[in-house]
């Protein structure tokens, strides 16, 4: 057996997701409930954009992962034992969230904690990704080009961490800037996509990682309170908002990618990828976080009667982020497609647009009737979708049944 082979097992074009990349996402659930709690605790609009900084750095280190993944058998040889380094380094950042922007007195400092093992997840990546490149010097350049935007950030990240506020957040902004623009602007040639199954299959799965951290909300929401009539239409209507946004991706949308990227080759396969996939499903999955935002908020209003009535309407940024963020998924869906297939959806368009007309509308509403509204919105739009386009949608899910027929 070659040492290549010891040291890891390369991917082949119908690679699918392992179990350990599975196991890893786990670690990303966790990180998503920690964030999604750092919001719920000062539902301020700063403390909102500190909440997408952090999701920005999530993201793009769940990401880093996902090509790697790509190339090699994330269950095999170094490999393996990256991934598993990885997640230790990411459960610990996620542990350090609540303390992102504000050290708590005692123990180590929190928001060098978390940065230094952000960096140390990023940092495994590029190694690991060097080794499983093996013979591809193409690929290796690459990633050698792309260890200095890395770099340059995490050394804004640590400092940013190290200064503290003011100057955190704006530092640790810009690191975010260098690192998703610095990809953008390096990335040429060298990069390989193996097997588009395995990496679309692995964004539907931190689509479901995300819907499922929306479930956990409202179950969070209502956390320490008797059930009641109330709590269980409040719950009802949470998981059917979940249900809506499953449907609407997972129904027609990931299958027409995975096909578009399985069409493209060579370059233009990855650069399809790193459009679509890397960029364009940050705001798919990021609404998810603070929709669940706005869901736990929602359960908190019903449930709490010693502090609210259901007449209490959901204002500021957890209805903002209720709505908001539905109708940022939808828009990003519509990117999405029109990456892809290069056409609009337009009713995904029109279903955004009404969401953020009916915002003022919600804004003197009880916080369970605009709730109601956001599940409204989206039942019809499933409803529209199934009855005025089922035949291509039958087309879509059943290609092979078609031609047989």
């Amino acid at each position: 057996m070659s040492t290549s082979r010891v040291l890891f097992r390369p991917t082949e074009a119908t690679h699918r997701v392992t179990t350990l990349e599975l196991f890893f996402d786990l670690v990303f659930v966790f990180a998503f409930t920690q964030v999604t709690a750092f919001m719920a605790a000062d539902p301020s609009p700063a403390n909102a954009l500190r909440g997408l900084v952090l999701l920005a750095l999530l993201w793009w280190a769940w990401c880093s992962y996902a090509w790697l993944g790509n190339q090699a058998h994330a269950d095999e040889g170094v490999v393996r034992a990256t991934f598993v380094l990885a997640m230790v380094a990411m459960f610990l950042t996620a542990l350090a969230i609540p303390e992102a922007f504000s050290d708590t007195p005692g123990g180590l400092d929190g928001p060098v904690v978390l940065a230094i093992s952000y960096v140390a997840v990023r940092l495994l990546h590029l190694g690991c990704y060097l080794v499983a490149a093996g013979d591809d010097t193409g690929l290796r350049r690459q990633l050698l080009i792309t260890l200095v935007p890395v770099s340059l950030a995490a050394v804004i990240l640590v400092v940013g961490s190290i200064v503290g506020p003011p100057y955190q957040a704006p530092l640790w902004a810009l690191a975010l800037l260098v690192d998703y623009v610095g990809i953008w602007v390096t990335s040429t040639d060298g990069w390989r996509l193996t097997s588009p199954v395995h990496f679309a299959e692995r964004h539907g799965l931190i689509v479901i990682v995300a819907l499922g951290e929306s479930l956990v909300a409202i179950g969070v929401g209502v956390g320490g309170f008797g059930i009641t009539a109330p709590i269980m239409v409040a719950a009802v209507l949470g998981v059917l908002v979940a249900v809506c946004l499953w449907w609407l991706y997972f129904d027609v949308v990931a299958h027409v990618g995975e096909r578009v990227l399985a069409r493209a080759e060579g370059q233009q396969r990855t650069t399809l990828a790193r459009d679509s996939y890397t960029y364009l499903h940050f705001p798919i999955v990021m609404s998810v976080i603070f929709l669940a935002l706005g869901l736990k908020k929602v359960l908190e209003y019903v449930a709490d009667t010693d502090h609210h009535d259901l007449s209490d309407a959901l204002t500021g940024t957890p209805l903002v982020a209720l709505y908001v963020g539905v109708a940022v998924h939808l828009l990003g869906h519509v990117a999405f497609r029109r990456r892809n297939v290069h056409s609009w959806n337009v009713q995904r368009l029109v279903a955004a647009a009404v969401l953020l007309v009916l915002l003022p509308v919600a804004w003197n509403l009880p916080a369970l009737a605009s709730l109601a509204l956001v599940v409204a919105v989206l039942g019809t739009l499933v409803a529209w979708e199934v009855l005025r386009f089922g035949t291509l949608r039958d087309r879509v899910r059943h290609p092979r049944a078609e031609s047989v027929s």
